[in-house]
């Protein structure tokens, strides 16, 4: 049985959203066919151009475990495509694989903008983090600086892909720009993936009929 760390996964705090990085090790796996000898090739050879083999490891270890959750269609758009579309799909993997990211984005975030009440304030992820931690005990466990990290590494992922604006001192949450070929790439696999993409309900509703 998983460990309550494990049941409720957090090493996105490990890394940011990194789609160039992500790039290179999709282009990996499909070059040497399986994401074993992709990770040995992407290790040995340095290709995310870290200092030290240990962030090596980490870092190619997170985005394996993200890219492990895309389509082969969609690793092959990340492989080649333009770095606005490798945004799209890095973040896609993070909202894949992570349910933390993706109850915030899908249930917070959207709600906010159906309220239109599009300012996140402080205590908005507060009281996510708060009600997370009573359905996942582990939450509480993290030492106040990885709580923080977490936070950073989420709201950095959220501005990157376009959901979070920065205004004075606070953010404004607005629907990101959604490159074509990724949302056809969804619809053909889930709809329900574009919640991560602020699709409303409505809308989703409109997509499964």
């Amino acid at each position: 049985m998983p460990s309550p760390a494990h049941a409720y996964p957090l090493g996105f705090a490990s890394l940011a959203l990194r789609p160039e990085l992500a790039r290179i090790v999709a282009h990996a796996f499909l070059t040497h066919g399986d994401w074993a000898a992709a990770k040995r090739h992407v290790r040995s050879s340095n290709a995310l151009q870290t200092r030290t083999a240990s962030t090596a490891k980490r870092v190619e270890q997170e985005l394996r475990r993200r890219l492990q959750s895309l389509t082969r269609p969609q690793l092959e758009l990340l492989a080649t495509a333009p770095l606005d579309t490798c945004v799209a799909l890095a973040w896609l993997a993070v909202l894949k694989t992570t349910p933390f990211v993706l109850a915030f984005t899908a249930d917070i975030l959207r709600q906010k903008l159906d309220a239109a009440d599009p300012v996140l304030r402080p205590s908005d992820y507060e009281n996510f983090f708060a009600s997370q931690a009573i359905a996942h005990p582990a939450l509480q466990q993290r030492t106040p600086q990885t709580k923080v990290k977490i936070r950073s590494i989420l709201f950095s992922m959220l501005r990157e892909v376009g959901i979070l604006l920065p205004l004075g001192k606070e953010d404004t949450v607005q629907r990101p720009p959604l490159p074509e070929e990724v949302r056809t790439s969804i619809l053909e696999e889930n709809p329900r993936w574009l919640a991560g993409f602020l699709v409303s309900d409505a809308e989703l509703c409109t997509l499964h009929g």
